[in-house]
C-alpha cells in the first residue's frame, strides 16, 4: 500500500475520535484503527463533570479545568448533553464539609463567569448565578408538601420531585442542586462515528487489530511509522497512540517504560418507576473504597437507571487497581477482569453485584429497593497516568519524537488532548497548520439529530443495552 498518512491514530474511544475529527477539520489526513465494530467502546461515562462536584478530594484547579474541558466538549456533541441537574449530599456519617463543598460552588460560579466572558457560547450550563442552589432543612420540608412535577421546569421544582424519595434524616444540612449535566455515551459515539464515516480525511478503519508497529524514523524513508495490521501495512508520519488502558503494550512494543495504573470498574442498570416525575441525579458523598463510599443514582429514559458505588462489592473491584511494574510498560488484570473484558460477565455475578448496587441506593432512598434489574453493566477500564489513584485530570505526552500518548481520565479531556497533539504536529515542523482554535468542528455540526437517534439506538441494542439508554431523558430539537 503506497498511500501514506499524516497521522495514524490507535484506539477509536474518545480521545481517539475526537483527534482524527480535529485532525480532519484541519485537513490533516489521518487513518483511526479500532478493533471493535463501532468507535467508543471504553469505560462508561454518564456525568459531564463541569466543576468536578463528585469528587470532594479533587483540588480546585481540577475542578476549574474539568467545568472548562467539559463546556468544550458539550459544545461539540450537544446531542450528547442531558440538561438536568444534579443533587449532592454528604451523609451523617462522612467527613466531607459542607463549607468546603460551599467554597468551591462559590469559585466555579466566578471561574464559570470567566469562561462566558472570553467567549459567551460557553454558557452552556445556565446562567452562573443558577450554577447552583442551596437548601437547607426548613427549604425542604416547604418542598416536600408539593405535588410530583412530570417535567420539571426550575432548581424547586427538580428538588420537590427529588426529595419526595430520600430519607433527609440521614443527610448532613444542608443539600445542593448543582448544574452538572448527564453525558450520553451512546449518543457521542453514534454522532462521532457517522461525522467520521462522512469525512474525506478520515480513513475509520473498524474490527481491525494492530498486530504491530515499526519505527522507520531513522531509514530516511517518506514516512516514520509502518502499522501492521492481519493484512496489511500502513504507512503513517505521526502516531497517536490512544488505546487506552492497553497504551502501556503499544509503549513495550516503542521500548519506552512509564509508570502508570490501569483500572477496571462496572456500573449497573437498574429499572424503577418512582413517581411520574423527572429526578435529579443523585449523588451522596462517601469514602471510596470503604463500606460507604459514594452513592450515585443517574436517570436515564424509560425509568432505567445507572447505579454506581464506589465500593468494592459495587463498582471497585479486588485486583481492579493494577499499578505499572518497573520493567513492564503495560500492568495485567488478573484472570477474572482479563476474562470480563474478553467474554463478559457470568449472569450469577450480574444479579448479585446489581442486587448489591440496588441496596446500597436503598439506603437513602428507601423506595428504590423495589428496583428490578434493568440490563447487564456498564463496564470498562481505564489508563491513570503516574501512580495517583485519584487524579481525575489526565493529559497527553510526547515521550519521543513523532510520537503522542493520549492519557486522557475523564473523557472531557479529549479535545485538550487533540488540541496539545495539533500544537505538537506543528512545534515538530511536520505540518503548517492555521493558528486558528477550533471551538467548533463542521463534520460533527453536520450530523442531523434523526441519525444520531437512530445510530445510538443500534450501538445500545448491538452491545446488549436497552434501547432507552441511547435517549436523553429529556429530547432536544
Amino acid at each position: 500500500m503506497n498511500k501514506i498518512f499524516d497521522v495514524g491514530i490507535i484506539g477509536g474511544g474518545v480521545s481517539g475520535v475526537v483527534i482524527a475529527l480535529q485532525l480532519a477539520e484541519l485537513g490533516i489526513e489521518n487513518i483511526l484503527f479500532e478493533q471493535k465494530a463501532s468507535v467508543v467502546n471504553g469505560p462508561p461515562f454518564c456525568h459531564l463533570h463541569a466543576g468536578g462536584n463528585l469528587y470532594p478530594e479533587i483540588s480546585d484547579e481540577q475542578c476549574k479545568l474539568l467545568m472548562k474541558q467539559s463546556i468544550d466538549m458539550a459544545r461539540l456533541f450537544p446531542q450528547s448533553i442531558d440538561e438536568r441537574p444534579t443533587f449532592i449530599s454528604v451523609p451523617k456519617t462522612e467527613k466531607y464539609s459542607l463549607e468546603d463543598i460551599e467554597r468551591r460552588l462559590q469559585m466555579l460560579v466566578s471561574y464559570y463567569q470567566e469562561l462566558i466572558d472570553e467567549d459567551p457560547l460557553n454558557e452552556i450550563l445556565g446562567a452562573p448565578a443558577d450554577y447552583y442552589k442551596i437548601y437547607t432543612s426548613e427549604d425542604l420540608k416547604k418542598l416536600k408538601n408539593n405535588p410530583s412535577f412530570k417535567r420539571p421546569n426550575s432548581p424547586d421544582e427538580w428538588m420537590s420531585n427529588a426529595i419526595q424519595l430520600i430519607d433527609v434524616d440521614k443527610l448532613k444540612m444542608p443539600v445542593v442542586l448543582v448544574q452538572e449535566y448527564g453525558w450520553n455515551l451512546f449518543r457521542l459515539g453514534a454522532q462521532a462515528q457517522l461525522a467520521l464515516m462522512k469525512s474525506d480525511k478520515t480513513n475509520l478503519k473498524l474490527n481491525t487489530e494492530i498486530q504491530n508497529i515499526k519505527d522507520v524514523r531513522e531509514e530516511n524513508l517518506d514516512y516514520n511509522w509502518e502499522i501492521s495490521t492481519k493484512d496489511k501495512v500502513y504507512k503513517v508520519n505521526y502516531l497517536v497512540n490512544s488505546s487506552g488502558f492497553k497504551t502501556g503494550e503499544f509503549d513495550e512494543s516503542l521500548d519506552l517504560n512509564v509508570e502508570r495504573l490501569i483500572e477496571f470498574k462496572a456500573a449497573y442498570v437498574s429499572k424503577w418507576q418512582p413517581q411520574e416525575g423527572l429526578i435529579p441525579e443523585l449523588i451522596f458523598h462517601g469514602e471510596r473504597g470503604t463500606p460507604h463510599g459514594m452513592a450515585q443514582l443517574t436517570p436515564y429514559s424509560g425509568d432505567y437507571y445507572q447505579i454506581h458505588g464506589m465500593t468494592n462489592d459495587i463498582t471497585l473491584f479486588k485486583n481492579g487497581l493494577v499499578k505499572s511494574k518497573r520493567e513492564d510498560a503495560q500492568p495485567e488484570f488478573n484472570e477474572d477482569i482479563k476474562d470480563k473484558l474478553k467474554n463478559g460477565w457470568p449472569n450469577e455475578e450480574i444479579e448479585s453485584r446489581t442486587i448489591n448496587a440496588i441496596n446500597y441506593i436503598s439506603k437513602f432512598v428507601p423506595s428504590f429497593e423495589t428496583a428490578e434489574i434493568g440490563g447487564p453493566p456498564l463496564f470498562g477500564a481505564q489508563q491513570i497516568p503516574g501512580n495517583d489513584p485519584e487524579l481525575r485530570v489526565g493529559e497527553v505526552s510526547f515521550p519521543c519524537r513523532l510520537y503522542a500518548r493520549s492519557e486522557i481520565v475523564k473523557a472531557s479531556s479529549a479535545l485538550s488532548v487533540a488540541e496539545q497533539i495539533i500544537e505538537k504536529i506543528q512545534e515538530v515542523g511536520l505540518l503548517k497548520l492555521s493558528d486558528k482554535k477550533l471551538n467548533t468542528n463542521t463534520l460533527l455540526d453536520s450530523i442531523k439529530k434523526e441519525e444520531i437517534d437512530v445510530l445510538a439506538a443500534d450501538l445500545a441494542k448491538m452491545r446488549g443495552y436497552p434501547e432507552a439508554l441511547s435517549r436523553l431523558v429529556i429530547e432536544k430539537d
